[in-house]
């Protein structure tokens, strides 16, 4: 090749490495994990830009979420590609596009008029490059699954992407090759993986560091009986989880004083970057309504408040990038994928403790 796709774009080292091996690869599947913020989506489209050279063939891009589609149609239109974020399986694809981009839930359900997506897509996808986004939410439940497979099972070539290559289920991932592991149990198999150490040794990702707090918690039970603990310490699994709801009630004064930190540390950052801002992750609707009325008090202005996957969200997750606003509440929205390099400062106020959806958390702030 004279000209390569990857050749007119500025690749980081790995990105290139990767791509020469997906390259070189005679297999339909090629699953790549990559640390998350280390530039996945660059590479998939480079990926995808030399695939498509001097073919007719068509791209599709498999994405966990609304608000991730418009990124990548925004990644690919920097890249020279056209992708339809609108389309539906009443249509086909568009002559003046490149190709498509859905999501995981809109290939498993049947549209409006009553069409079977995942069948839709099969006849698109028969001759297509297809890039699948954070690979593993095809495993969130067994239609995702099953549709994912029907859909895209005899396209010519596959693409994986995840910073996170497992699931906190058993769950299999389409188009995931496994192995058997420690246990008894399943592993999966990459072709290529660029973890956070590599992503930091090559100064691609920010270094963490993590300010953790402790203190002791008082409630009261449903019988009237006082309990006591701190954070901690090591506890029965039903006293930890009792002792972090009452940390994270925000009538009490635990997080309260662990915003107050976090946006003092905020002010501090500022003085170094002063667009940073910072991005707090809450349980529930509730308790990011009730955190973001405690920042306003504390800051004097509204923070920006993101609570479902739907077009105004997307918006304000978009208003917020670009501007220079301090904060940003969320619930699941802004945990994976979403890409804000200004984000320097967070609160995980989240309940939930598996280490696919902390990872991808913290991968926000890389």
């Amino acid at each position: 090749m004279s000209e390569r796709a990857s050749d007119r774009v500025q690749l980081r080292p790995w990105q290139r490495a990767a791509f020469d091996k997906f390259a070189a690869s005679e297999q339909p599947d090629f699953l790549a994990v990559a640390t998350p913020g280390a530039g996945k989506t660059t590479f998939a489209l480079a990926c995808a830009r030399w695939a498509l050279a001097g073919e007719r063939r068509r791209l599709v891009v498999v994405a966990p979420t609304t608000h991730l589609k418009t990124q990548w149609v925004h990644a690919a239109h920097r890249m020279g590609l056209h992708l339809d974020h609108q389309w539906s399986p009443a249509d086909g694809i568009a002559k003046d596009v490149h190709g498509i981009v859905t999501t995981y839930q809109q290939v498993s359900t049947k549209a409006s008029n009553g069409a079977d997506t995942a069948k839709k897509l099969r006849g698109l996808a028969n001759d297509a490059f297809v890039i699948l986004d954070e690979v593993h939410h095809a495993g969130d439940s067994l239609s995702w699954g099953e549709a994912t497979a029907q859909a895209f099972g005899e396209a010519t070539r596959r693409l994986a992407l995840t910073g996170t290559p497992f699931r906190s289920d058993d769950h299999p991932i389409p188009f995931v090759t496994y192995a058997d592991g420690p246990g008894g149990t399943r592993v999966s198999q990459a072709d290529f993986t660029y973890g956070y150490a590599e992503a930091l040794r090559d100064h691609v990702v920010r270094p963490v560091v993590f300010m953790t707090y402790g203190g002791p918690m008082r409630w009261r039970t449903k019988a009237g009986e006082t309990m006591a603990a701190t954070l901690g310490e090591l506890l029965t699994k039903d006293v930890t989880a009792q002792a972090w709801r009452t940390a994270l009630d925000p009538a009490g004064e635990w997080v309260q004083a662990v915003l107050r930190a976090a946006d003092v540390r905020l002010s501090e950052v500022r003085r170094h970057v002063p667009d940073a801002g910072g991005l707090v992750i809450a349980g529930n609707h509730a308790t990011a309504r009730a955190y973001a009325r405690i920042l306003q008090s504390l800051t004097g202005t509204r923070p920006t408040l993101v609570l479902s996957d739907d077009a105004a969200s997307s918006r304000r997750i978009d208003d917020f990038t670009r501007s220079e606003e301090r904060w940003l509440v969320a619930v699941r929205m802004v945990s994976e994928g979403v890409d804000i390099p200004r984000l320097r400062v967070g609160v995980y106020a989240s309940t939930v403790v598996t280490e696919l959806f902390f990872r991808q958390a913290v991968g926000r702030f890389v």
